[in-house]
């Protein structure tokens, strides 16, 4: 399957389809012209950034990424965590917020970017984060994410993020028992998201049960995209999500 089967943004009678990407761009010290590339490509309504630019002028690398990339800063990057939304102009952003989770020293400080928006006459709720490398404060991380899902209130939920573990391990397959794990329900494009050994799927987009998932992978086939942009960008493959969401 190619990027062009995967539905593109559009707004419908009762829906919309809402394309997310989730990206670990690695504080931008690769190549970030291959990365502006790889995210204009997509086309995406909402990014969900993990390691976003931190500390020392942020906001200047964020609002260079948003401008190379075509899309707006939304929230994330002012707090020592890395998570980070963007969005396109199709989105109108309701309430934001940026929660730090509880540390544990000398455990890398966490937390979540979050946001109300409208995409389409839909109203969908957005998290990015990344989680612990310890397996027992990503357990414990992956309870907090899913509160604060509730916490939201809203029905239509999406999360995106860098959750430092495959599927197959405690902390996923915690949020992937409330949340569908976007690949899982409909694979398109690659799976494995980790450029390094051991190879493995450990970035992913999440969705409320409301929410239809239409497709979800890595895009590898976008055109105008080549192999080596999406190795230089970063050292994580990006995961695009099509989603169908109710409006109302």
């Amino acid at each position: 399957m190619t990027v062009e089967d995967l539905p593109g943004s559009a707004t419908e009678h009762d829906s919309a389809i809402v394309r997310v990407l989730s990206y670990n761009v690695r504080s931008m010290r690769d190549d970030t012209a291959a990365l502006a590339r790889v995210i204009r490509a997509c086309a995406p309504d909402l990014v969900l950034v993990q390691e976003a630019p931190r500390f020392f002028r942020w906001r200047k690398a964020a609002a260079r990424l948003a401008r190379t990339t075509g899309l707006v800063h939304v929230t994330g990057g002012a707090t020592a965590a890395g998570p980070m939304i963007l969005s396109s102009l199709r989105a109108h952003v309701e309430r934001t917020e940026d929660v730090l989770l509880p540390r544990h020293p000398p455990l890398h400080q966490r937390g979540f970017a979050t946001a109300v928006l409208r995409i389409g006459g839909a109203r969908i709720a957005a998290v990015s984060t990344h989680l612990s490398l310890d397996p027992a404060e990503r357990h414990e991380q992956a309870g907090l994410l899913l509160e604060r899902v509730v916490a939201m209130g809203e029905a239509n939920v999406v999360v995106g993020g860098d959750f430092n573990e495959p599927p197959e391990r405690l902390g996923f397959s915690r949020i992937a028992a409330e949340l569908q794990d976007c690949f899982a329900v409909a694979p398109w494009g690659g799976e494995v998201t980790n450029v390094r050994e051991p190879f493995q799927r450990i970035d992913a987009v999440f969705a409320s049960k409301p929410v239809q998932v239409l497709g979800c992978g890595v895009p590898h086939s976008v055109p105008g995209v080549t192999h080596a942009d999406l190795h230089a960008a970063t050292d994580h493959l990006p995961v695009l999500a099509a989603l169908r969401v109710p409006r109302g």
